[in-house]
């Protein structure tokens, strides 16, 4: 049932994909790459020293599918793929989007992409590195305190023609898990980008706002002036020590912070005569112990075991304690700074950087490139998109991402349910070695059969476990309470000597109701006297 029903899943997605694609015309796809077939001659690997990681086209585990896959451990990557045509971001809506799945887990390392200038920036990319310039770099990165989804756009400044990174302000966090997850960045013509993860909105941002960008876009129009220099006189102190302030008499600054308790006695049982510590008498020279060479020997020490039945050993001392004469160094109280002037700042003058912006001067993205150093290996990239159209992103991520995540996720919680069983069982098999050891307390002999017929029970039927628990709980609580509190005495009846016996050997009737009258008058309790 539940394969059928994960096959009418899968044929819904399909078809709602089907339905998206129609919307979306074949030129609003700049670039996408499904990494199907391997990415030698189409993905170029730098040839730079410092990158040493290999890369392989490698199927994510559990699927058919392939992905481009870092393959070693604490190594650096470099790879690049140059676009077909360079891509303008100014031009309508531009989306980014692609795949990672983090097969070994991300403690320390990035799975981001870098989205990278002309060429005729200066890079080639047979060299390319973390110096390769790049417009846009989109991704998870982790490690430490770090656990975020980078967006970084680099502006360049048109008046001082610097390139200035722009990080997203509070982006969101990373998913910890080993699923396939996918990464969207929604560039749009009014100036906002939309990150998204798995399709969910987790952020909106203004290019052109100051409180979604560090540094901001647009500067500020004025600058604290670097010329501008202190007064020698500037007073930022806004208190001082009070000037006419004397220093009482009385005040002892040579006093001790802490001096002998008078009052202290020692102890009556107080050992002045033995040591603290004492030759361990069970120490024994080592045969091969040369007095020549390595001296005269001497058994190694141990505390004295007579000092600790005793208050203490040695050489009595009286105890410290705080001196209530003590004050300290003097200093005279603060008052307010009658020259006090604030804090000294620069003065503002006009930034000659400063400019005014309607949009931003993207630069065109001509490759894609990775270009990360981890810690960890396993991570695969996969599904590659550039488009000019979020619906045609949308359908990529019904069609690609989201049928291998649904395997994924129902495949993650039957492996996290069985390992909850596997906890559970573990728990359970500890539970019962105790009930067993309680079992064998002798005074729960009496009902030791009960005890284990209930343990039994719960092992063949685990669910009863906490029942069973309750019930053995609740049998020592009984018996618990029986010691403490007891019950009735009953009253003590003393034996009636025998009646003489006819000479039948058996009494008269009348004497035989009489005794039995009597013992039954016996062994009835007696009330207590109430004192008036």
């Amino acid at each position: 049932m539940m394969i059928m029903t994960r096959y009418a899943l899968l044929l819904l997605l399909a078809f709602a994909s089907l339905q998206l694609l129609c919307f979306a015309a074949d030129d609003d796809v700049v670039f996408y790459d499904s990494f199907e077939e391997s990415f030698d001659g189409r993905w170029i690997v730098s040839d730079k020293d410092d990158y040493k990681g290999v890369w392989k086209h490698s199927k994510s585990e559990g699927h058919d599918d392939y992905g481009l896959l870092v393959s070693e451990m604490a190594k650096k990557y470099a790879i690049v793929k140059e676009l077909d045509e360079a891509v303008n971001l100014k031009d309508g809506t531009t989306v980014l989007q692609f795949e990672t799945r983090l097969q070994g887990g991300l403690e320390c390392g990035g799975a981001y992409l870098k989205y990278l200038r002309p060429q005729d920036a200066g890079w080639k990319p047979t060299e390319f590195d973390n110096e390769s310039p790049y417009s846009i770099m989109f991704g998870p990165d982790k490690c430490g305190a770090t656990n975020k989804l980078h967006f970084i756009l680099k502006h360049k400044n048109p008046k001082s023609g610097e390139y200035i990174e722009h990080h997203l302000k509070y982006p969101p966090s990373v998913p910890s898990d080993k699923l396939t997850h996918v990464y969207t960045a929604i560039l749009k013509p009014d100036n906002e980008v939309s990150i998204l993860i798995d399709g969910e909105e987790k952020k909106k941002a203004s290019f052109l706002s100051a409180e979604d960008f560090e540094p901001p876009l647009i500067p500020s129009k004025t600058i604290p002036d670097p010329d501008d220099k202190k007064p020698e006189d500037w007073d930022e102190r806004a208190k001082i020590p009070d000037p006419d302030a004397v220093k009482p008499e009385d005040w002892d600054e040579d006093a001790p912070m802490e001096i002998e308790d008078e009052e202290a006695v020692k102890p009556e049982s107080w050992l002045d005569d033995e040591p603290e510590e004492i030759d361990d008498p069970e120490a024994t020279k080592p045969e091969d112990w040369d007095d020549e060479e390595d001296g005269e020997w001497e058994a190694p020490k141990i505390e004295n075991p007579k000092c600790e039945i005793a208050p203490g050993c040695g050489e009595w001392k009286r105890p410290m304690k705080r001196n209530p004469a003590y004050k300290g160094k003097w200093s005279p109280p603060l008052i307010d700074n009658p020259s006090y002037k604030g804090i000294w700042k620069p003065q503002e003058i006009p930034n000659p950087n400063y400019f005014e912006l309607e949009k931003p001067d993207f630069d065109p993205i001509a490759a894609i490139g990775i270009e990360i150093w981890t810690m960890q290996d396993g991570i695969l990239f996969d599904n590659i998109l550039i488009a000019k159209n979020d619906k045609v992103a949308e359908s990529y991520r019904e069609t690609t991402w989201k049928p291998k995540f649904e395997v994924e996720k129902e495949k993650q919680k039957a492996e996290d349910e069985a390992a909850d069983s596997a906890r559970l069982a573990g728990f359970q098999r500890k539970v019962f070695d105790v009930l067993y050891k309680v079992a064998d307390i002798p005074f729960l002999s009496k009902y030791k059969h009960q005890i284990l017929d209930l343990i039994e029970h719960a092992e063949t039927q685990p669910n009863l476990t906490i029942g069973v628990l309750v019930s053995i709980v609740v049998i020592i609580l009984t018996i618990f309470f029986k010691l403490i509190f007891g019950g009735k005495k009953q009253p003590r009846v003393e034996k009636k000597p025998e009646v003489a016996k006819t000479s039948n050997g058996e009494g008269s009737s009348g004497e035989k109701a009489e005794e039995a009258e009597k013992e039954e008058a016996a062994a009835a309790p007696r009330r207590r006297r109430r004192d008036n």
